[in-house]
């Protein structure tokens, strides 16, 4: 499983209502008319991000797909078709944007995330033991590992998403963010499971 992870804020005119309502319809017209391989979307609220609006109030959007065919179909499909109208309503009011790219290397997908803990590798750690340590904590929790792909994006390389803060070796010097749910309002904790990506 991929996830497209685009963070984006609002001109500073607009309230946060407005800015949302405009954002809803485009997840929804995604949900109604999905292309292939497409799997779902969810959107946070968060601030402090360093690599979103200088550290202010943003969103971050996660877009799942099966694979990479699956993200270049959804990459046509955004701004096509009855998704074009949403797409364009939400952008204009738009004050930027960055994307980044994602593997889920071990847990579940969460729909509901209440936590994102953001780090790197540390200098010297092969990725083999990085995986040994956190694989038991992210099965502990019952949360889910994403490792950046490609080196696409502004944002650290790996991300665990949990419902609560998690305890993670100091060595990892994570940076644990809050998140608010924007998109959907109401949706169970779990989408998806590795063996369904």
């Amino acid at each position: 499983m991929l996830a497209y992870v685009f963070w984006h804020w609002k001109q500073a005119e607009i309230t946060a209502k407005d800015y949302e309502n405009r954002q809803r319809p485009f997840h929804a017209a995604l949900a109604a008319a999905p292309s292939s391989g497409f799997l779902g979307s969810f959107s946070m609220r968060l601030s402090h991000a360093p690599w979103a609006a200088g550290g202010g109030d943003a969103y971050e959007d996660w877009y799942l797909v099966q694979d990479f065919s699956a993200l270049g179909l959804l990459n046509e499909a955004a701004v096509s078709a009855s998704r074009a109208a949403p797409h364009d309503a939400a952008a204009a009011v738009a004050s930027g944007g960055v994307g980044g790219l994602y593997g889920l290397r071990c847990g579940v997908a969460l729909r509901q995330p209440q936590y994102a803990h953001w780090f790197g590798k540390p200098n010297g750690m092969p990725y083999s033991k990085l995986f040994a340590q956190l694989a038991p904590v992210v099965d502990q929790i019952q949360g889910a590992l994403w490792m950046r792909q490609m080196v696409l994006g502004p944002a650290r390389e790996f991300c665990l998403h949990a419902v609560a803060p998690v305890s993670i070796p100091a060595v990892f010097s994570a940076l644990v963010m809050p998140l608010q749910q924007a998109w959907p309002e109401l949706a169970s904790k779990e989408l998806f499971s590795p063996s369904e990506s």
